[in-house]
Protein backbone atom coordinates (compact mmCIF):
# COMPACT_ATOMS: atom_id res chain seq x y z
CA UNK A 1 0.00 0.00 0.00
CA UNK A 2 1.33 3.20 -1.28
CA UNK A 3 1.65 5.89 1.49
CA UNK A 4 -0.56 8.89 -0.92
CA UNK A 5 -2.96 5.78 0.06
CA UNK A 6 -2.61 5.31 3.42
CA UNK A 7 -2.93 8.80 4.23
CA UNK A 8 -5.88 8.74 2.73
CA UNK A 9 -7.37 6.23 4.70
CA UNK A 10 -6.75 7.63 8.10
CA UNK A 11 -7.75 11.05 6.62
CA UNK A 12 -11.19 9.01 6.24
CA UNK A 13 -11.11 7.38 9.41
CA UNK A 14 -9.69 10.65 11.28
CA UNK A 15 -13.05 12.21 9.47
CA UNK A 16 -15.50 9.73 9.92
CA UNK A 17 -14.76 9.48 14.02
CA UNK A 18 -14.68 13.39 14.20
CA UNK A 19 -18.26 13.44 12.37
CA UNK A 20 -19.78 10.98 14.53
CA UNK A 21 -18.54 12.52 17.69
CA UNK A 22 -19.93 16.18 16.61
CA UNK A 23 -22.97 13.77 15.96
CA UNK A 24 -23.14 12.82 19.79
CA UNK A 25 -22.03 16.36 21.43
CA UNK A 26 -24.69 18.08 19.29
CA UNK A 27 -27.50 16.09 19.23
CA UNK A 28 -28.41 16.69 23.36
CA UNK A 29 -28.39 20.24 22.39
CA UNK A 30 -30.58 19.75 19.24
CA UNK A 31 -33.40 17.90 21.12
CA UNK A 32 -33.56 20.55 23.76
CA UNK A 33 -33.87 23.18 20.96
CA UNK A 34 -36.46 20.69 19.25
CA UNK A 35 -38.05 20.64 22.68
CA UNK A 36 -38.46 23.99 23.67
CA UNK A 37 -40.51 24.68 20.34
CA UNK A 38 -42.85 21.36 20.32
CA UNK A 39 -46.52 21.50 21.11
CA UNK A 40 -47.73 20.01 24.78
CA UNK A 41 -49.02 17.43 23.04
CA UNK A 42 -46.17 15.96 20.97
CA UNK A 43 -44.13 16.49 23.96
CA UNK A 44 -46.01 14.41 26.14
CA UNK A 45 -46.80 11.84 23.87
CA UNK A 46 -42.89 11.46 23.23
CA UNK A 47 -42.86 12.36 19.64
CA UNK A 48 -40.17 14.63 19.57
CA UNK A 49 -36.42 13.51 18.41
CA UNK A 50 -34.67 15.92 16.45
CA UNK A 51 -36.65 18.10 14.74
CA UNK A 52 -39.41 20.22 16.47
CA UNK A 53 -42.86 19.11 15.94
CA UNK A 54 -46.01 21.40 15.87
CA UNK A 55 -44.00 24.46 16.09
CA UNK A 56 -45.07 26.54 19.39
CA UNK A 57 -42.93 29.57 20.81
CA UNK A 58 -45.15 29.58 23.96
CA UNK A 59 -42.08 28.67 26.12
CA UNK A 60 -39.70 31.21 24.69
CA UNK A 61 -42.65 33.84 24.86
CA UNK A 62 -43.20 33.10 28.74
CA UNK A 63 -39.39 32.91 29.38
CA UNK A 64 -39.08 36.54 27.67
CA UNK A 65 -41.62 37.94 29.27
CA UNK A 66 -40.86 36.77 32.87
CA UNK A 67 -39.15 39.89 34.74
CA UNK A 68 -37.33 37.96 37.02
CA UNK A 69 -35.25 35.64 34.11
CA UNK A 70 -34.63 38.43 32.35
CA UNK A 71 -33.24 40.16 36.05
CA UNK A 72 -31.14 37.24 36.20
CA UNK A 73 -29.63 37.16 33.00
CA UNK A 74 -28.41 41.03 33.49
CA UNK A 75 -27.01 40.57 36.60
CA UNK A 76 -25.03 37.07 35.49
CA UNK A 77 -23.81 38.91 32.50
CA UNK A 78 -22.38 41.71 35.02
CA UNK A 79 -21.02 39.19 37.29
CA UNK A 80 -19.41 37.16 34.57
CA UNK A 81 -17.73 40.13 33.07
CA UNK A 82 -16.82 41.88 36.44
CA UNK A 83 -15.55 38.30 38.17
CA UNK A 84 -13.34 37.78 34.15
CA UNK A 85 -11.55 40.54 34.78
CA UNK A 86 -11.15 40.53 38.66
CA UNK A 87 -9.64 36.90 37.98
CA UNK A 88 -7.51 37.82 35.09
CA UNK A 89 -5.91 40.67 37.30
CA UNK A 90 -5.00 38.84 40.20
CA UNK A 91 -4.05 36.08 38.36
CA UNK A 92 -1.80 38.31 36.41
CA UNK A 93 -0.53 39.55 39.56
CA UNK A 94 0.35 36.43 41.16
CA UNK A 95 1.90 34.54 38.21
CA UNK A 96 4.49 36.96 36.84
CA UNK A 97 6.33 37.68 40.35
CA UNK A 98 6.43 33.40 40.34
CA UNK A 99 8.30 33.73 37.59
CA UNK A 100 11.34 35.19 38.82
CA UNK A 101 13.82 32.97 40.33
CA UNK A 102 14.94 35.41 42.38
CA UNK A 103 11.95 36.15 44.12
CA UNK A 104 12.49 34.86 48.01
CA UNK A 105 10.10 32.32 48.91
CA UNK A 106 9.03 31.71 45.04
CA UNK A 107 8.85 27.48 45.47
CA UNK A 108 7.65 27.65 48.98
CA UNK A 109 4.72 29.66 47.51
CA UNK A 110 4.43 27.71 44.26
CA UNK A 111 4.06 24.47 46.81
CA UNK A 112 1.44 26.34 48.70
CA UNK A 113 -0.26 26.99 45.32
CA UNK A 114 -0.20 23.37 44.44
CA UNK A 115 -1.70 21.88 47.65
CA UNK A 116 -4.78 23.86 47.41
CA UNK A 117 -5.34 22.16 44.09
CA UNK A 118 -5.83 18.51 46.29
CA UNK A 119 -6.76 19.69 49.55
CA UNK A 120 -9.43 22.42 50.34
CA UNK A 121 -11.00 23.46 53.69
CA UNK A 122 -14.56 21.55 52.80
CA UNK A 123 -17.67 23.11 52.23
CA UNK A 124 -19.15 23.90 55.43
CA UNK A 125 -15.57 25.84 56.82
CA UNK A 126 -16.01 27.65 53.37
CA UNK A 127 -19.58 29.01 54.50
CA UNK A 128 -19.16 29.92 58.23
CA UNK A 129 -15.92 31.80 56.71
CA UNK A 130 -18.04 33.81 53.92
CA UNK A 131 -20.40 34.00 57.17
CA UNK A 132 -18.24 35.66 59.51
CA UNK A 133 -16.89 37.88 56.51
CA UNK A 134 -20.30 39.18 56.09
CA UNK A 135 -20.61 38.47 52.32
CA UNK A 136 -24.01 36.15 52.80
CA UNK A 137 -26.57 37.75 50.13
CA UNK A 138 -23.87 39.58 48.82
CA UNK A 139 -21.84 40.13 44.93
CA UNK A 140 -18.67 39.57 46.85
CA UNK A 141 -19.47 35.72 47.99
CA UNK A 142 -20.18 35.02 44.17
CA UNK A 143 -16.58 36.48 43.38
CA UNK A 144 -13.59 35.88 46.17
CA UNK A 145 -13.76 32.82 47.19
CA UNK A 146 -12.48 31.28 43.30
CA UNK A 147 -10.92 34.73 42.65
CA UNK A 148 -7.51 32.90 41.07
CA UNK A 149 -7.53 28.84 40.27
CA UNK A 150 -4.14 27.54 40.66
CA UNK A 151 -4.67 25.21 37.55
CA UNK A 152 -5.20 28.45 35.77
CA UNK A 153 -2.54 30.22 37.48
CA UNK A 154 0.06 27.49 36.97
CA UNK A 155 -0.40 27.54 32.80
CA UNK A 156 0.31 31.44 33.16
CA UNK A 157 3.11 30.44 35.13
CA UNK A 158 4.45 28.33 31.84
CA UNK A 159 3.44 30.41 29.55
CA UNK A 160 5.68 33.60 31.18
CA UNK A 161 8.43 31.32 31.77
CA UNK A 162 8.50 30.35 27.94
CA UNK A 163 8.79 34.41 26.62
CA UNK A 164 12.68 34.59 25.98
CA UNK A 165 14.47 36.66 28.71
CA UNK A 166 16.39 38.49 26.61
CA UNK A 167 13.15 40.68 26.13
CA UNK A 168 13.10 41.59 29.44
CA UNK A 169 16.63 42.10 30.14
CA UNK A 170 16.61 44.79 27.62
CA UNK A 171 14.15 46.60 28.73
CA UNK A 172 15.16 46.77 31.97
CA UNK A 173 18.57 47.45 30.41
CA UNK A 174 16.59 50.63 28.75
CA UNK A 175 15.70 51.74 32.60
CA UNK A 176 12.02 49.70 32.15
CA UNK A 177 10.47 48.97 35.43
CA UNK A 178 8.61 45.73 36.49
CA UNK A 179 5.69 46.95 35.51
CA UNK A 180 5.92 49.16 32.65
CA UNK A 181 7.86 45.53 31.43
CA UNK A 182 4.86 43.56 32.27
CA UNK A 183 2.31 46.11 30.48
CA UNK A 184 4.11 46.62 27.40
CA UNK A 185 6.22 43.42 26.46
CA UNK A 186 4.89 40.01 28.62
CA UNK A 187 1.10 40.95 28.29
CA UNK A 188 1.26 41.81 24.52
CA UNK A 189 2.97 38.37 24.07
CA UNK A 190 0.83 36.27 25.97
CA UNK A 191 -2.60 37.59 24.25
CA UNK A 192 -3.50 33.74 23.46
CA UNK A 193 -2.88 31.91 27.17
CA UNK A 194 -4.68 35.56 28.57
CA UNK A 195 -7.86 34.89 25.89
CA UNK A 196 -7.94 30.75 26.63
CA UNK A 197 -7.92 31.58 30.67
CA UNK A 198 -10.41 34.46 30.73
CA UNK A 199 -12.48 31.49 28.50
CA UNK A 200 -12.20 29.37 31.37
CA UNK A 201 -13.26 31.74 34.05
CA UNK A 202 -16.02 33.33 32.03
CA UNK A 203 -17.26 30.08 31.48
CA UNK A 204 -16.83 28.14 34.92
CA UNK A 205 -18.42 31.58 36.41
CA UNK A 206 -21.55 31.68 34.15
CA UNK A 207 -22.02 27.74 34.55
CA UNK A 208 -21.54 28.11 38.33
CA UNK A 209 -24.29 27.97 40.55
CA UNK A 210 -23.35 25.85 44.09
CA UNK A 211 -21.85 28.72 45.69
CA UNK A 212 -25.01 31.33 44.57
CA UNK A 213 -27.08 27.97 46.12
CA UNK A 214 -25.12 28.08 49.47
CA UNK A 215 -24.94 31.63 49.68
CA UNK A 216 -27.32 33.58 47.89
CA UNK A 217 -30.99 33.76 48.83
CA UNK A 218 -31.91 37.29 47.78
CA UNK A 219 -33.65 36.49 44.37
CA UNK A 220 -32.74 39.92 43.31
CA UNK A 221 -28.68 38.19 42.55
CA UNK A 222 -29.89 34.76 41.31
CA UNK A 223 -27.33 34.04 38.88
CA UNK A 224 -29.12 32.76 35.75
CA UNK A 225 -28.04 28.94 36.70
CA UNK A 226 -29.70 29.02 39.45
CA UNK A 227 -32.84 29.99 38.52
CA UNK A 228 -32.46 26.86 36.00
CA UNK A 229 -31.82 24.66 38.86
CA UNK A 230 -34.71 25.74 40.89
CA UNK A 231 -36.53 24.84 37.68
CA UNK A 232 -35.21 22.01 37.32
CA UNK A 233 -36.09 21.11 40.88
CA UNK A 234 -39.58 21.97 40.14
CA UNK A 235 -39.71 24.74 42.80
CA UNK A 236 -40.51 27.30 39.97
CA UNK A 237 -42.76 25.42 37.50
CA UNK A 238 -45.87 26.08 38.53
CA UNK A 239 -45.24 29.58 39.10
CA UNK A 240 -43.91 30.00 35.39
CA UNK A 241 -46.64 27.77 33.88
CA UNK A 242 -49.31 29.94 35.02
CA UNK A 243 -50.62 31.45 32.14
CA UNK A 244 -52.83 34.71 31.19
CA UNK A 245 -56.18 33.55 30.72
CA UNK A 246 -58.21 30.35 31.29
CA UNK A 247 -58.78 29.79 27.28
CA UNK A 248 -55.09 29.37 27.12
CA UNK A 249 -53.33 26.08 27.90
CA UNK A 250 -50.27 25.45 30.17
CA UNK A 251 -47.08 24.99 29.11
CA UNK A 252 -45.62 21.42 29.79
CA UNK A 253 -42.82 22.30 32.50
CA UNK A 254 -40.20 20.20 29.82
CA UNK A 255 -40.96 22.59 27.00
CA UNK A 256 -40.10 25.48 29.91
CA UNK A 257 -37.22 23.67 31.44
CA UNK A 258 -35.80 23.41 27.43
CA UNK A 259 -36.17 27.10 26.44
CA UNK A 260 -34.61 28.44 29.71
CA UNK A 261 -31.50 25.76 29.23
CA UNK A 262 -31.36 27.04 25.42
CA UNK A 263 -31.57 31.34 26.68
CA UNK A 264 -29.01 30.05 29.54
CA UNK A 265 -26.61 28.42 26.79
CA UNK A 266 -26.52 30.74 23.78
CA UNK A 267 -25.18 34.07 25.46
CA UNK A 268 -21.98 32.58 26.29
CA UNK A 269 -21.77 30.41 23.06
CA UNK A 270 -21.54 33.75 21.35
CA UNK A 271 -18.63 34.36 23.28
CA UNK A 272 -16.29 31.71 21.74
CA UNK A 273 -16.29 32.80 18.11
CA UNK A 274 -14.62 35.99 19.29
CA UNK A 275 -11.52 34.18 21.00
CA UNK A 276 -11.43 31.15 18.63
CA UNK A 277 -8.08 31.98 17.17
CA UNK A 278 -6.52 32.76 20.64
CA UNK A 279 -8.14 29.56 21.95
CA UNK A 280 -6.95 27.58 20.00
CA UNK A 281 -3.19 29.02 19.91
CA UNK A 282 -3.96 28.69 23.91
CA UNK A 283 -4.62 25.46 24.49
CA UNK A 284 -1.80 24.19 21.89
CA UNK A 285 0.82 25.51 24.84
CA UNK A 286 4.08 23.13 24.73
CA UNK A 287 3.05 21.38 22.00
CA UNK A 288 5.31 22.54 19.98
CA UNK A 289 9.14 23.92 21.25
CA UNK A 290 11.03 26.13 19.13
Amino acid sequence: MSERTSNRIFDIVNITFVTLFVIFCLAPFVHTIAVSLSSNRAITSGEVTLWPVELNWDAYAKVFSDHSMLQSLGFTVVLTVATTILCMLFTIAAAYPLTKSNLKGRKFFLYLIIVTMFFSGGIIPEYLLIRDLHMINTVWALILPGLVSPFNLIILISFFKNIPPSLEESAEIDGSSHLNTLLRIVLPLSLPVMATLALFYAVGRWNGFQDALMYVTNPEIYPLQLKLFQMVQNNMVNELTQMEGASRAALTPEALKAATVIFATVPILCVYPWLQKYFVSGVMLGAVKG
